[in-house]
């Protein structure tokens, strides 16, 4: 089983969105059972999506276009795949009793074109759309390839593939095999490194296969392994998996694509009933952002301090004028005395601190990236780690945070 994926909107051709359609699609293929050889972009243009679509009929088996279902102009995806169907547009009756009732409720007036939306191919199996109105659609062509044609809008798109377009396509191809896919998540180790040291299972792969990606200050790999049934292939990714953690295991700190080491952390210490705190100075409070990006944070960390200027660390902290005087912040005196007294004022089991200099220019005789971090834990001596970063201010503060929380993570999984 062959699927192709088609982008349609001039708008992502220009770079003016990104388009996020085309990724999701493939994940929740590839967990179906369903193979994507090919990804395409169009822009809203008739002839040339007529001729995108024609092409990905002559070499695959299920084509899905997203985008070009709403009401202006220059959505025409539907009316162009109708008519390169030779089928007339039908509409679809609870989408427009839908939009009727959208328009009285809003008390606006419903324009002609939004009549548009409730539209779709004669002979195809609608679906429906729970937040928006476009209606999407699923022809199946007994001569070609079968099309699925579905909202532009991420938000409409995802419900409706997950809830109908998923459940349809199973069922209709009734696959004997299945595509099972685990994403492995590192930090610490650099793309280059990884794959070296697992050049051999990369390059005799066969099932499972291993695909590294590089993100930005991590690395993943996606395994994904061929099995007639769910369990036969999450065994398979097991043996992967366990023998991947025997090598580089150290880097691993998580699964998932929608994963981070932020959640992980927080999520470990939730467990443990373990509380943070943290005090930050070239950082100025983007570790306790990322914290607070995690839902149910606020069990473990009552608040933290951000003590940029050196009068802060001293008012804020208690930090001793004379140690900032004779170290430095740029030092590991400070950065130890940051994490101990925000730990002690608040009282948490564990805080981290940052101090260093983000750049452009240098500080105390440091230059740009040379960042101390320093780590509290209730009943220890609080200790210091010197990392020196390169990029832009930006991205040293973004690789400082990371480098503390994945310090906080071995030290919670008893690494180091």
């Amino acid at each position: 089983m062959q699927a192709e994926i088609i982008a349609v909107g001039t708008e992502i051709l220009l770079g003016q969105i990104v388009d996020t359609n085309s990724a999701f699609i493939a994940r929740e293929l590839a967990e179906a059972g369903i193979e994507v050889y090919y990804h395409s972009l169009v822009g809203d243009n008739a002839d040339r999506l007529t001729a995108v679509v024609n092409q990905a009929r002559s070499r695959s088996d299920l084509v899905i276009i997203s985008g070009g279902l709403g009401p202006t102009k220059d959505d025409l995806t539907k009316q162009t795949v109708a008519h390169l169907l030779g089928v007339k547009l039908i509409e679809d009756a609870p989408a427009m009793v839908k939009i009727r009732r959208h328009f009285a409720t809003a008390d606006r007036p419903m324009t002609p074109n939004n009549r548009l939306q409730a539209l779709y191919p004669e002979g195809s199996q609608p679906l429906k759309n729970r937040t928006g109105m476009a209606v999407g659609a699923f022809y199946q062509d007994p001569n070609a390839a079968d099309i699925m044609l579905l909202p532009g809008p991420p938000s409409e798109t995802e419900p409706m593939f997950v809830e109908q377009a998923v459940p349809l396509l199973k069922a209709t191809y009734n696959r004997d095999e299945y595509l099972v896919s685990r994403v492995l998540r590192f930090f610490g180790i650099g793309e280059g490194q990884l794959v070296t040291v697992l050049s051999d299972l990369i390059d005799g792969q066969s099932n499972p296969t291993i695909a590294p990606y590089a993100k930005v200050n991590e690395v993943t790999l996606r395994l994904t392994a061929q099995a007639q049934d769910e369990a036969a292939g999450t065994k398979l990714l097991d043996q992967m998996t366990a023998t991947i953690k025997g090598r580089v295991g150290e880097y691993l700190y998580g699964y998932g694509d929608e994963n981070s080491l932020a959640a992980v952390v927080v999520n470990d210490m939730i467990a443990r009933g373990l509380t943070i705190t943290g005090a930050e100075s070239l950082t100025a409070g983007k570790f306790q952002s990322t914290l607070g990006d995690v839902p149910g944070v606020s069990a473990i960390f009552p608040g933290g301090f951000v003590t940029y200027a050196n009068s802060a660390k001293h008012d804020l902290l208690g930090i001793p004028q004379e140690i900032i005087d004779r170290d430095g912040v740029v030092s590991a005196a400070t950065a130890q005395q940051m994490a101990e007294r925000s730990r002690a004022l608040l009282d948490t089991d564990f805080s981290l601190s940052f101090t260093g200099v983000a750049g452009p220019d240098a500080l105390e005789g440091h230059p740009a990236g040379t960042v101390w971090l320093g780590l509290a834990q209730r009943g220890h001596e609080p200790r210091a780690r010197l990392v020196h970063l390169t990029g832009t201010r930006a991205a040293i503060r973004e690789r400082s945070v990371m480098t503390g929380l994945d310090w906080l993570r071995r030290v919670l999984n008893g690494l180091k």
